[in-house]
């Protein structure tokens, strides 16, 4: 279960579960239509460290407690450099160079980490369906991600070194490898949570992290980049305001409280979604467009996502189905005996 017996009865849960990641796949695109007029550590800070503030306002009004002692400020810090500099760092820095949809792709592949993570951290079961469900994600993601050329090539049995060296330099060139160096950070900071809720109320907690993580982002911006808000419209600021409170301070809040409070490996492979939110809308508002291979990863990741979150579920069906076959074999046998046997 993802999460509380007690969250999961409510009547809109379902849609509350999927709300991170809508929100972070529609912030993708608000994000890259933005980018012309800004500079990518600016944009990173103004996401990161408001929501932050944000939340630990909702939080002090909700009455949670602040974190306090050495243990859990410095889960606190660590989990702010790695799922706050670094992942919004290699966001905006690979946005430049990517699409939103594409990026957004990139940066999902996050989950195979976590339930690799979680199996071996937490003892959490990912079971066959699981197993098939992950391989479904990586598939669509790569159909997504990869360049049509090196798909062709790989179909037909041609990969060798210099379609690989290729693929390669595609990857350089288009900021596809910062967007994974994204998705492994916060595939660190999902698991980093579980140690953090420990010693801090995960609410909290995110608030934190995105303060302290906006920090050296901050300080980059300054150092680095000239002139990051002088251009910026009426448009753009509304744009990076909805990345901010939709994007980063609503839907980290409900992401980290259902990551410290329930499954792992379920949570994170509703992560697939966001690439298809941002797909849909980038191709709306940013005339980013799909090829049939696309089209073919989003249906792929859609099957991932069913086979990995009712993987309990279809254990169990596939579970009484072959014990259903076997008592069925088993009095076929017994029937065929007793033809067999003598009449007394």
């Amino acid at each position: 279960m993802i999460s509380k017996p007690s969250d999961s009865r409510l009547p809109f849960f379902p849609l509350l579960l999927i709300s991170p990641f809508f929100f972070w796949g529609t912030a993708m695109v608000a994000m890259k239509g933005v980018i012309p007029q800004t500079t990518p550590l600016f944009m990173a800070t103004v996401r990161l460290a408001p929501a932050g503030v944000l939340i630990l306002l909702v939080a002090a009004w909700m009455g949670r407690s602040q974190p306090s002692g050495w243990r859990a400020w410095s889960w606190i810090t660590l989990f702010a450099l790695v799922d706050g500099t670094l992942f919004q760092g290699f966001l905006a820095e690979g946005l430049v160079r990517t699409g939103a949809g594409l990026g957004s792709v990139m940066i999902d592949s996050q989950p195979l980490a976590v339930a690799l993570m979680a199996r071996f951290l937490f003892g959490e079961q990912v079971r066959i369906w699981g197993w098939f469900g992950l391989l479904f994600g990586v598939a669509g993601i790569s159909l997504l991600g990869l360049p049509e050329g090196v798909i062709q090539a790989g179909l037909h049995g041609g990969i060798n070194l210099t379609i690989g060296m290729d693929m390669v330099e595609h990857l350089f060139q288009n900021g596809q490898w910062l967007m994974l160096m994204a998705a492994l950070s916060m595939a660190v900071g999902t698991v980093l949570m579980r140690y953090v809720s420990r010693h801090a109320d995960p609410i909290a907690a995110t608030g934190w992290h995105m303060i302290l993580g906006g920090l050296p982002l901050m300080l980059g911006s300054i150092w680095l980049e000239s002139e990051p808000w002088q251009h910026l419209d009426f448009g753009a600021w509304t744009a990076m305001a909805y990345s901010t409170v939709f994007g980063s301070a609503i839907a980290y809040g409900l992401f980290f409280y259902f990551a410290a409070t329930g499954n792992l490996t379920s949570l994170s492979s509703l992560t697939f979604l966001t690439p298809v939110f941002a797909l849909i809308f980038g191709n709306l508002f940013l005339g980013e467009v799909l090829t049939s291979l696309q089209w073919s990863g989003v249906m792929l990741t859609l099957v991932s996502i069913y086979l990995i979150n009712q993987r309990d579920r279809l254990s169990d069906w596939w579970n009484a189905r072959r014990g259903y076959t076997t008592e069925l074999q088993g009095n076929s046998e017994l029937a065929a005996e007793e033809q067999k046997a003598p009449i007394q």
